[in-house]
């Protein structure tokens, strides 16, 4: 059975269980600096996915001058490929459905055809964020 937490900073339960993905998924999978990865996140509202229990992917949002920005898509490395990317960005979009605003991302580059197939549209030019390739993409109303 899938389950969505939707929870904020100060649930340090649901946090550290997030940070645990995150911390193996950009720290020591990608080499991200700590000091980034943990920036932002009592002004987030972040998700979790657990499928039978097991936590698999999490990610956030947060609100910035230019909309809302999505952010620290995260899945268990034995866990891709099994639509929870999918399912988090979904929880997501639906969580912000009120806002008629600009929703956007930094997307790494290896990325962009599953963004692209759920609506998003890249902007500008590539440009390099915590070592890793990214595009600049927003969402297509």
């Amino acid at each position: 059975m899938i389950e969505i937490k939707r929870f904020t900073f100060d649930n340090s339960e649901l946090m550290k269980i997030a940070h645990q993905i995150r911390h193996v998924v950009f720290v020591i999978g990608q080499n991200c600096p700590e000091e980034i990865e943990w920036e932002y996140e009592e002004e987030s509202t972040h998700f979790l996915v657990l499928d039978n229990g097991r936590s698999v992917a999490t990610a956030r949002h947060r609100k910035t001058k230019n909309g809302f920005k999505l952010e620290r898509f995260a899945v268990v490395e034995s866990e891709r490929k099994k639509g929870y990317g999918k399912i988090v960005l979904k929880a997501i979009l639906e969580d912000l459905s009120d806002f008629n605003g600009k929703i956007y991302m930094h997307a790494q580059k290896q990325v962009l055809p599953f963004y692209e197939k759920s609506g998003f549209k890249k902007e500008g030019k590539e440009f390099e964020e915590a070592g890793i390739m990214h595009f600049k993409m927003y969402l297509k109303k």
